[in-house]
């Protein structure tokens, strides 16, 4: 989720990069990290071309992560996933749209973070790094209201697929009852996240929220 991001954002600044495909090798601030490509947004056309469906990359092991998006989007029917070419023309910012389609990859794929940079002048190259050195922030549970309704805004036919992502990537217990999931945060932090007849969020109430479920200490 976001709390991820700024974990992400903190351990590699911004800074000149480099990137070698071949390698998977991505280098930034004198950080360096194994990378996967997940595809490529164009400016101009307002159009994001997933890795696998990029020629220039053929079958390298470089775009995996994109085909394993491939294989989700396929399985759960989410065309934004499974179609070499997504049209982000329609929203009012296509660039935000592409920086949404980029966030929810990274929840899926359940990575570290992922990068965005400008390639050339209309195009922008995505990224999500596949290195163990990445720190991993834990689950935030004033921001996982936020999140989840946020996560599930652009994907509106998979907003159940947001919200089992963000559970199974922090790996917390969870549950379905009818249209209705529960989840345990550390803490014993309760979340409950109610869905529509349309498969939408209707809403996310949180239990209580100690200072465990904070991850702040208790001693005075």
């Amino acid at each position: 989720g976001m709390r991820q991001i700024e974990e992400f954002n903190e351990f590699l600044p911004i800074g000149p990069w480099t990137v070698n495909l071949d390698e998977r090798r991505y280098r930034q601030s004198g950080r360096e990290l194994r990378i996967s490509v997940l595809g490529s947004f164009d400016t101009a056309e307002a159009s994001w071309l997933w890795g696998w469906a990029n020629p220039g990359f053929g079958k390298l092991p470089v775009v995996a992560a994109a085909e394993a998006l491939r294989g989700f989007g396929q399985e759960h029917g989410v065309p934004e996933f499974s179609e070499e070419l997504v049209d982000l023309s329609g929203f009012d910012d296509p660039r935000y749209a592409a920086e949404m389609l980029a966030f929810g990859a990274m929840g899926v794929l359940r990575a570290d973070g992922y990068i965005g940079v400008q390639a050339n002048e209309t195009g922008r190259l995505y990224m999500v790094p596949d290195d163990p050195q990445v720190p991993v922030a834990g689950p935030d549970p004033i921001a996982l209201p936020r999140l989840l309704m946020a996560g599930a805004q652009f994907f509106n036919r998979s907003a159940f697929e947001v919200v089992a992502g963000y559970f199974h990537h922090f790996r917390l217990p969870w549950r379905q009852e009818g249209d209705t999931v529960f989840a345990e945060l550390p803490g014993g932090a309760t979340a409950t996240v109610q869905f529509d007849q349309q498969g939408r969020i209707g809403a996310v109430s949180m239990g209580a929220i100690s200072k465990e479920s904070l991850g702040t200490s208790t001693e005075p």
